[in-house]
């Protein structure tokens, strides 16, 4: 998982995809995000989905997404329809990851709406309705009546390569609305630089919400940088996640330039962890 705002240039992104795909990485994501959240303003980052789209195009295995795409940033059509073109120029293999959106200078500076939470848990709740079932839905005229979008009649549109949809990211700590809506929209839910407890009682939370909705359990995934060890704190860190029930670790590569970190994640601990979970 790349920090794309921490002034990852094209050329940056082209050498990351092309060494995760060659070292066996089965996903490069990114951040969505327009400043530094660092602090560095000098530092400048393109638009998440017009790279995904790119990067869609100039490779053939990766699997691509955001961790996560602000709902304050674009109108859910926008959305919908941006992440479906990825998939159409990938050829299936776009992930959508979609949250509230929490930086507050970054919304200040594009002159982005920054409400209370409530307000942008409702905002979210509604673009999960309209991009879900809306977009990528079956009702060729679905139509939807909300406090922050309306949308009606929606006409004939390509629908995503993946059906019934692509994979839809939800995260945070679990909380009970956030786990609702989990259990209603997403197919995985992930968790930022969790201790051992927070991932055991994030999970449970997200569990127990998909079975009061009549769902399996939908996969628990993690984020988190390298720890201070390096790589082999990375490693023992993500064999004790695996254990937990963890069932996909997004690695915060920090510096996004290392590229022989990259190599050995896709050549050694990529298949260190496959084996501990055979």
């Amino acid at each position: 998982m790349i920090e794309g705002q921490e002034d990852v240039t094209w050329a940056d992104w082209v050498a990351l995809a092309e060494t995760c795909e060659a070292s066996g990485i089965e996903a490069l994501f990114r951040s969505d995000h327009y400043v530094s959240v660092s602090g560095h303003r000098e530092r400048g980052a393109l638009d998440a989905w017009g790279t995904i789209n790119a990067l869609a195009a100039r490779t053939t295995t990766l699997r691509l997404g955001t961790l996560v795409s602000p709902a304050s940033f674009r109108h859910p059509s926008v959305l919908a329809k941006l992440a479906t073109t990825a998939d159409h120029v990938s050829g299936g293999r776009i992930e959508l990851g979609l949250g509230t959106g929490w930086h507050e200078v970054e919304h200040a500076a594009y002159g982005f709406p920054f409400t209370s939470m409530k307000d942008r848990m409702d905002v979210l709740e509604e673009q999960l309705a309209i991009v879900h079932d809306g977009h990528w839905g079956d009702d060729e005229h679905y139509t939807f009546e909300g406090d922050h979008y309306t949308l009606t009649d929606l006409d004939a549109q390509p629908k995503p390569v993946q059906r019934p949809h692509p994979p839809l990211i939800l995260g945070g700590a679990a909380g009970p609305r956030a786990a609702r809506l989990a259990a209603r929209y997403a197919d995985e839910y992930n968790t930022v630089m969790p201790t051992a407890e927070e991932i055991a009682e994030r999970k449970a939370r997200i569990d127990a919400a998909c079975a009061a909705a009549g769902r399996e359990p939908i996969p628990f995934s993690t984020m988190g940088p390298v720890p201070d060890g390096g790589y082999d704190a990375l490693l023992a860190q993500l064999r004790d996640h695996q254990r937990l029930g963890v069932a996909r670790a997004f690695v915060q590569h920090l510096d996004h330039r290392d590229l022989a970190l990259v190599e050995r994640i896709g050549r050694e601990l990529v298949p260190a962890l496959a084996a501990q979970a055979t």
